[in-house]
């Protein structure tokens, strides 16, 4: 098995690095949506957000928190997409959040993939009660 891209990074830092905490590491995508996409991740290797261990929630996305609004402001955006992929469409199978500056009609549109809607009233309560029992769990 080859060694994760990002453990790669946090041991060699071989990546523009723009910020660092004992838990995490920030650096630009080298394949960046917009000039300013970032991506921040734990040190540790941890593959999904559903892994992150309870109690480094909070300090990980207070980071990601203070990014957004470091990102904005270094290339003085209105605002900033945040986001994070599990499993389903991760590139590198380590946690990783982009958060990407954004603009009025910078071309990114919603979502990168089609809405899909509720069949109707019914069904959209069916998942609705779904999600709830299984938070519940």
């Amino acid at each position: 098995m080859t060694e994760c891209t990002f453990c790669s990074i946090v041991r060699e830092r071989s990546a523009l690095l723009v910020h660092e905490t004992a838990q995490t590491l920030s650096f630009l995508d080298h394949r960046p949506l917009f000039p300013g996409h970032v991506l921040v991740i734990p040190k540790t290797h941890i593959e999904t957000v559903e892994e992150l261990p309870s109690d480094e929630i909070a300090p990980f996305f207070a980071v990601v928190q203070h990014m957004s609004r470091a990102v904005r402001s270094a290339v003085d955006a209105p605002g900033s997409f945040i986001a994070t992929n599990t499993h389903v469409s991760q590139s590198v199978p380590h946690l990783h959040v982009h958060v990407v500056p954004r603009r009025p009609q910078d071309g990114l549109r919603g979502f990168f993939w089609p809405r899909l809607s509720y069949d109707d009233a019914d069904h959209a309560e069916t998942v609705r009660a779904a999600i709830a029992a299984a938070m519940d769990r």
